[in-house]
């Protein structure tokens, strides 16, 4: 691009299609020939419309169920939790490998027995889980998931 290339009408008309064969996008006014595209109100057409067969969203087959946006909780079973002491995360979980990201929210459910006295600090427990905790002489708090920190945090 160089400076005399650029175009100065600031105000520049728009082009009038459609006025006759002298007028430079003469007769048809570039929509072609017949068809419903030539005609004039062509694009009230609803999104996905294929000139009145099926529509295109109902042609594609589709996938039975729900697929949920959300990410689902990892997992931690209460007997996993036996070799563990005091204060208990997210990031203490991820450290005994427990569960794979420390920045993904986490639910304890029940299996087996619970025997370590624990002070457990994730997003989620079942009832009987929080029940376990307490039984072993533990307790349960419910927090948000730990955001990462920002590079200028560091």
């Amino acid at each position: 691009m160089k400076y005399n290339d650029l175009k100065v009408n600031k105000n520049a008309r728009p082009v009038r299609a459609g006025r006759g064969i002298s007028a430079g996008r003469g007769k048809t006014a570039g929509r072609g020939t017949k068809g419903q595209k030539s005609r004039t109100g062509h694009r009230k057409m609803p999104a996905g419309f294929m000139g009145g067969q099926r529509a295109i969203m109902q042609a594609i087959p589709k996938l039975k169920g729900f697929k949920s946006i959300h990410a689902k909780a990892q997992v931690v079973y209460t007997d996993a939790l036996n070799g563990l002491s005091g204060k208990v995360d997210n990031f203490v979980l991820a450290d005994k490998d427990l569960i794979e990201n420390p920045y993904a929210s986490v639910k304890v459910i029940t299996r087996g027995e619970l025997t370590a006295k624990i002070e457990l600090s994730t997003q989620f427990a079942s009832k009987t889980a929080i029940a376990a905790i307490e039984k072993a002489g533990g307790k349960f708090e419910k927090v948000l998931v730990p955001q990462r920190q920002k590079k200028s945090e560091k």
